[in-house]
């Protein structure tokens, strides 16, 4: 049974950082590419970033690019998104999607995780 759970979500202060996790199980890893996608209040789920199953290809969404850093280690069954410079605008739930590379960078994924909240304020 596929699963994927989303950690490291919480309340942070403007220009703060978090790294989220997205452990794995149940599939081959390092076979699939990993996504993060979020959803604000009122609005559509986003993409946010993804890598492939080898970590050496990796999108950003342009709200994002030069902030978030996602990277993963195959070892663990883990992949990361690092947010630095956060902004209210970040604030949402964040999902950990795996499935192929270019579906992902779609918005489509095969297997979902329950996501984390990550909340941006002072």
């Amino acid at each position: 049974q596929v699963q994927l759970v989303e950690s490291g979500g919480g309340l942070v202060q403007p220009g703060g950082s978090l790294r989220l996790s997205c452990a794995a199980s149940g599939f081959s890893f390092d076979y699939g590419a990993i996504g993060w996608f979020r959803q604000a209040p009122g609005k559509e789920r986003e993409g946010v970033s993804c890598i492939s199953s080898s970590g050496i290809t990796t999108y950003y969404a342009d709200s994002v690019k030069g902030r978030f850093t996602i990277s993963r280690d195959n070892a663990k069954n883990t992949a990361y998104l690092q947010m630095n410079s956060l902004k209210p605008d970040d604030t949402a739930i964040y999902y950990c999607a795996t499935g192929d590379y270019r579906a992902l960078v779609a918005g489509l994924g095969d297997y979902w995780g329950k996501g984390t909240l990550v909340t941006v304020s002072s």
